[in-house]
């Protein structure tokens, strides 16, 4: 297959119908090259088209191509497949009430859509104006979207054709002037966007729009955040002027909004530099005010702090600001405000000097994550006593040159409502005696991967928490290497522990886990080198998931199994251990049990018949059984009983084994199966006997990726099913292929013709015709050539007796002779020798 390169110019895609695909660089070509309605890109995803037929090519020399854009369709070719070349959509697309018009290269609204559609995407064409007349022909528009386009004005009459219109689109245009008059019909909508585009407001446009709650006019070149003079936008809730070139808050630029009901608004990406007295005072209400990606000096957010003073300001992000640190008058201004959330995140904050929160009394979520700092005292955190969540996820990091960040003890004591406390990925020298002392409230703390010197833990190691309410601890990835007994004894209230991707390499003997007597959770997950012993959660009876997958050390036998005490667990993961192993017994009592996974594992004798003793029916007893995963796991049959008694099984994972041919009745009891996986095996057929009662209720199939017998005996009732049937059969069109016979190999499963297997019926019945005339023939001759003579005799007897004959009526007559013989000579001598005497 030849690859044709593909210009980004409008003229080529106006005129060509070819356009490059592949599914990884959808997002990269959108966001680089359909700007401002100048390229008309059609992007579909390979899997929409089972068949792509070219016929379109054209040479690199031929073209003016964007370099970058030829990059990466060849790295595409060279990395993952190659550049496939299709035929554009030219058609909109309509689903229910909506029309989907996008990347047709459309240059006017298409005039032969429903009358009754309520949604309208024209976005990412040509479109030079939204014309009344256009759109007259859909009155009952709702919605509107013309973003990535050449639009250039609005049409004073357009919202005169759409009375009902709600939300307009406009992103990424060429609005340019933008008038009162433009508007002036419009009163009914809620939501307009006009970001990125290119404003210049004369007037008052948007006094007419008093509807609306949600107004967007990020980068749009404004360089004031004035958009009008007197009051208007009553109902304003949302307000986003990011992006655009201001560079000054004046006291009166936001009295327009005085009295509106915002409670948002978006000053992100600002390159501000001065915020005038009062500048906040017209918007009071404002609950919400979002300034990230703006660098602020640390005069100006001492200021912007001054200035929200006295407002109902409850949410403040100053994400990426460029702040490096924080004293005890950055905030100061926020004293006389109820503000509850404040985000500091990705900010590079190094320090936090002399208690810089004791403002905020009443903050309850204060995010730090993505900084740097180097040191936490037990003044940082100073006056947040009503602190109920706290972010400090990669807050504390180590870099080559520098040395382990220092939290000092005591550090966390004025957080004493403190709920959750998120330390994910920090570095610091280590957890010691009264390093979370204080903590009274706490039921959430994450630690996972998070490098704190955590190889062994003891039970000194959390001890400061011994008088939280702690229920939820997650040391995921925490290099942890052993436990010791009582290793979260002072946690008697944990209910969730995660242990996963650790290093533990020990057998579990249940002293360990001593004192959890509350634990429901418990994972293991990737540790590898644990084994387990018959009491190894006898100290955790209430555990309802226990996840071992990943983490099991090779050759246990597990007899008596270590999960016997564990009568309240409903999920067990056990996957990716290579057990080959299984005793009857390994699952006995667990009647509450519904999620068994057991994939990647090494269980093919286990179910052989050949096994010494005979297949182990180690799933018998499990009735609550919901989900079972018993993928990969070399599997070349299923014993009758395998999966006999699990009635209320909804989800059945065989796929990547290597099943052929399954018996009868195995599927029999899965009533209640809604999802079957068996991708991936030797499947040649899918007979009824044996799938027919696991196809029963089936809402999604996987079968794909199988060996297909493509014969009227093998897959005949499975194609009339998949025509039938109402569940969801994904790749069903791709991954189905023929093996055999010749005349279907490597073809879809679709393209069998069930209609060829009704020619055999007359067949069938002649060979069923001819098979009883034989039959009929051979007892006929048989019985004619052994009782041929008592069939003739009472033949005569009927026939006579029919036609009136009877024996004559001898009366007293005399005879001499009492019977008559006669005979051949030949048999004279027998006559006379046996008959006479």
């Amino acid at each position: 297959m030849k690859l044709a390169a593909v210009a980004s110019s409008a003229t080529y895609f106006q005129n060509q119908d070819c356009f490059c695909l592949f599914d990884s660089h959808i997002s990269w070509f959108d966001k680089n090259l359909s700007d401002g309605g100048k390229t008309s890109l059609v992007f579909v995803k390979k899997e929409e088209y089972r068949e792509i037929e070219v016929s379109c090519l054209r040479t690199v020399g031929a073209m003016k191509v964007a370099p970058l854009f030829l990059l990466t369709c060849l790295l595409g070719l060279l990395v993952q497949s190659p550049c496939l070349l299709a035929q554009k959509a030219t058609a909109c697309e309509v689903k229910g009430r909506t029309a989907d018009c996008t990347h047709l290269s459309l240059k006017e609204v298409p005039p032969d859509l429903p009358a009754d559609i309520t949604g309208l995407d024209v976005s990412h064409n040509m479109l030079p104006a939204l014309p009344r007349p256009s759109l007259a022909r859909y009155p009952q528009l709702v919605r509107l979207d013309a973003s990535f386009n050449d639009i250039k004005g609005l049409d004073p009459d357009m919202c005169l054709a759409l009375p009902l219109l709600r939300h307009l689109v406009l992103h990424r245009n060429e609005v340019h002037l933008l008038t009162e008059k433009d508007v002036l019909h419009c009163a009914n909508l809620t939501h307009l966007d006009l970001s990125s585009n290119r404003l210049k407001l004369l007037g008052e446009p948007f006094r007419p729009l008093q509807r609306l709650t949600r107004l967007d006019v990020s980068a749009s070149g404004l360089t004031s955040a004035r958009l009008g003079s007197a009051p208007q936008l009553w109902s304003l809730k949302t307000l986003s002027l990011s992006g655009n070139a201001i560079k000054t808050i004046k006291s009166n630029d936001l009295s327009y909004l005085s009295n509106s009901s915002i409670q948002t608004l978006i000053l992100s990406s600002l390159p501000l530099k001065t915020l005038e007295p009062g500048c906040f005072q017209q918007i009071r209400g404002l609950r919400d005010l979002v300034m990230d990606s703006s660098p602020l000096s640390p005069q100006l957010i001492v200021k912007l702090s001054e200035e929200l003073s006295g407002t109902r300001i409850a949410s403040l992000s100053l994400r990426n600001i460029k702040l490096v640190s924080l004293t005890n008058t950055t905030f100061k201004g926020l004293q006389d405000t109820n503000l509850t959330s404040l985000d500091l995140s990705s900010n590079s904050m190094v320090s936090l000097h002399n208690s810089p929160f004791q403002w905020l009394g009443t903050l309850e979520r204060l995010c730090l994550n993505e900084n740097h700092l180097k040191h936490l005292t037990s003044s940082s955190f100073t006056g947040l006593g009503n602190l109920r969540v706290m972010n400090l996820t990669r807050a504390l990091v180590k870099s080559h040159k520098s040395p382990y960040p220092i939290i000092d003890d005591f550090s966390f004591g004025p957080l004493a409502r403190l709920e959750t406390l998120l330390m994910d990925y920090t570095a610091f020298q280590g957890i010691t005696a009264d390093l979370f002392s204080g903590l009274e409230s706490l039921g959430h703390l994450s630690l996972s991967w998070s490098s704190v010197g955590l190889q062994t833990v003891s039970g000194k190691t959390f001890a400061s928490l011994s008088r939280s309410p702690l229920r939820t601890l997650d040391l995921t990835g925490a290099d942890i290497s052993r436990l010791e007994p009582g290793a979260f004894s002072d946690l008697g209230n944990l209910t969730k522990l995660l242990l996963g991707s650790n290093f533990i390499s020990q057998t579990l003997t249940g002293r360990s886990s001593g004192g959890l007597a509350s634990l429901e959770e418990l994972n293991l997950y990737r540790n590898r080198k644990i084994s387990l012993s018959p009491l190894s959660f006898v100290s955790v009876p209430s555990l309802r998931t226990l996840i071992l997958g990943l983490a099991l050390a090779q050759n246990q036998d597990f007899d008596p199994s270590p999960f016997q005490q564990l009568r309240n667990l409903s999920t067990l993961d056990l996957s990716n251990n290579n057990i080959a192993n299984v005793m009857e017994g390994l699952l006995a009592g667990l009647e509450n049990l519904r999620v068994l996974r057991l994939q990647h594992n090494n269980l093919q004798r286990v179910w052989k018949s050949a096994n010494p003793g005979g297949p182990v029916s180690f799933l018998q007893g499990l009735r609550s059984l919901e989900t079972l995963d018993l993928d990969s796991n070399g599997l070349d049959e299923i014993p009758v009983t395998g999966l006999s008694g699990l009635s209320q099984l909804r989800e059945l994972g065989l796929a990547g084994n290597v099943l052929d041919h399954l018996r009868d009745s195995i599927f029999d009891d899965l009533d209640s199966l809604r999802v079957l996986r068996m991708q991936r095996n030797l499947i040649t057929s899918v007979p009824r006997g044996v799938f027919q009662p696991a196809f029963r209720n089936l809402s999604v199939l996987r079968l794909e990726r199988n060996p297909f017998d493509c014969t009227c005996e093998s897959i005949l009732w499975f194609v009339n099913w998949l025509n039938a049937t109402n569940a969801s059969v994904p790749q069903r069109g791709s991954e189905y292929i023929c093996n055999t016979p010749q005349a279907y190999f490597n073809k879809s499963v679709d393209r069998f013709n069930p209609l060829s297997c009704k020619d055999m019926v007359p067949f069938f019945a002649l060979y069923v015709a001819n098979c009883i005339l034989v039959l009929i023939f051979m007892t006929t001759a048989l019985i004619s050539h052994f009782q041929g003579w008592r069939i003739k005799f009472h033949w005569n007897v009927l026939v006579n007796r029919t036609l009136g004959f009877a024996e004559p009526d001898l009366g007293e007559a005399r005879f001499e002779y009492d019977a008559y013989l006669i005979y051949a000579p030949g048999d004279s001598k027998w006559v006379e020798r046996h008959l006479l005497p």
